[in-house]
């Protein structure tokens, strides 16, 4: 074999690795037709994270809730800090330095991203969006705690329709009834 063989097969076997690595860290959600549905509320103008990486390193980041206060206070991920949306103002942040580690979430990442949006904007270097939010950290059986901080099985599911993404079985659906 000549050194162009070689330098060929290295190639292939450096390109098949890139390609296998890509997917296993391809971001989704465990049900295919909650992901389609993420993934078209999505623009990916913020980065985003999964549930997985996001629970393995928890202690590193800043969890950021970009839900309203009931559905904060029914339950949220440990220790994150409830900024909500629909009167969010970016200086109720300015005790978090702008170089900190931040992910936001929300029912299942649109008004999250929203928020990252205006984090970015606004100086703020490595903001995350969770991908699923919190519908997806309780379909991967991740703890949730309420206003109290302790453990529950209750979700605020945002409306009826949206319940539906929540799949896990003995989750308590909470939600308020908007008049269409």
């Amino acid at each position: 074999m000549v050194l162009r063989d070689y330098c060929n097969i290295l190639f292939l076997l450096l390109w098949t690795f890139t390609i296998s690595y890509s997917q296993e860290t391809e971001v989704r959600c465990i049900n295919p037709q909650f992901d389609q549905l993420v993934d078209g509320y999505l623009d990916y103008s913020i980065p985003v994270i999964s549930v997985a990486d996001a629970y393995e390193s928890k202690d590193k980041y800043i969890f950021l809730d970009a839900r309203e206060l009931d559905e904060y206070n029914t339950s949220h991920i440990e220790q994150a800090t409830h900024i909500g949306y629909n009167n969010f103002e970016v200086n109720s942040l300015k005790m978090i330095p702008k170089h900190a580690q931040i992910i936001i979430y929300c029912s299942i990442g649109y008004r999250s991203e929203k928020i990252g949006e205006v984090l970015k904007n606004n100086g703020f270097e490595n903001v995350y969006n969770l991908y699923g939010s919190i519908f997806e950290w309780v379909n991967q059986h991740h703890p949730v705690y309420d206003f109290n901080g302790n453990s529950t099985f209750q979700l605020h599911t945002y409306n009826k329709k949206w319940s539906k993404w929540v799949e896990v079985e003995g989750v308590e659906k909470i939600w308020k009834d908007w008049k269409d």
